[in-house]
């Protein structure tokens, strides 16, 4: 099989993983940048050029598109679903993924457990959206951030105001959530691959910091987790359209909530805290999935 990553960084672990895997298996994985590929939109027959080139013949596409470049690398990824080319997350799912909005709506439509968010356009509401939230301490978060970076915890209601009004001031869009005080600083990362759950882990942030992210000092550990949070982990990647997540679960007291889905997750921290071959478990999906024109959408919606 031949098959195609949409990567900007070969090196990252999680890149360097599944080439290794997939290779190891009798499969040729190209790491593909996104940004080096043209799309050719005009044609009857669509295609992509690579540093000018015209690119071969994939089976399968795994996108790995950073957040800073989603609008351009879902453009490619549609272009591969517009030739036939069986894509392992489709762009619709991941667009949907990355709109923090649209992913709130879409589970609370859905009756999973979310933190109490809200969302307003005027910075004269604050008031309102922090009444909505139960007052502080609040989390706000830019829609479009990711790893943990725009994530800002308000203490108190002066604070948490400040913080809201000088975002919309400036024009960013933000959310504001109730803060799981329960949860401490811990989350729970849930990898979902084919509607089951692979791998789990605990994230804990360092002592000065209520964010768990790894990247950020964190640590982590294999956890079991609860039937209702197996569920909902199961429930979020299926309404989000997405056959890889990593579901990430907050333990409230009245059970497991929802923070984000990720379409792009992390294997890294993963695999080194569960001891689990996660890799391997992705190109064995893609074995028993990947056809030609099997892509819902094919670049729609």
């Amino acid at each position: 099989m031949k098959i195609a990553m949409l990567a900007r960084n070969p090196s990252l672990y999680s890149h360097k993983r599944l080439k290794a895997v997939a290779e190891a298996r009798g499969h040729q994985l190209d790491v593909i940048n996104t940004l080096r590929c043209t799309m050719n939109i005009t044609s009857h027959r669509p295609s992509i050029l690579y540093n000018g080139e015209p690119l071969g013949a994939y089976d399968a596409v795994i996108p790995r598109i950073g957040a800073s470049i989603t609008q351009y690398g879902l453009a490619v990824l549609r272009q591969f679903e517009m030739m036939g080319v069986w894509s392992l997350n489709e762009s619709v799912a991941i667009g949907r993924s990355r709109d923090k909005l649209r992913s709130m709506q879409i589970f609370a439509k859905h009756g999973l457990g979310l933190p109490v968010t809200a969302f307003a356009h005027d910075p004269r509401q604050t008031d309102e959206v922090l009444k909505i939230v139960g007052g502080a301490p609040v989390v706000i978060k830019l829609l479009e951030g990711t790893q943990g970076i725009g994530v800002v915890l308000g203490d108190t209601a002066r604070s948490a105001k400040s913080v809201i009004e000088a975002f919309r001031g400036a024009n960013v869009n933000i959310l504001v959530q109730e803060f799981i005080k329960e949860a401490g600083n811990s989350d729970i990362r849930v990898f979902v691959i084919g509607g089951k759950v692979v791998a789990a882990m605990m994230r804990t942030g360092t002592k000065d910091d209520f964010r768990s992210n790894l990247h950020r000092g964190g640590s982590a550990k294999t956890i079991k987790i609860t039937p209702e949070e197996r569920s909902t982990a199961i429930r979020a990647a299926r309404v989000m359209g997405l056959n890889v997540a990593g579901v990430d679960l907050l333990r409230a007291n009245h059970g497991p909530v929802i923070m984000e889905v990720n379409s792009s997750p992390g294997l890294e921290g993963l695999e080194g805290a569960t001891g689990l071959d996660v890799a391997a478990r992705i190109i064995e999906f893609i074995e028993k999935n990947a056809k030609v024109g099997a892509t819902k959408t094919k670049g729609k919606g």
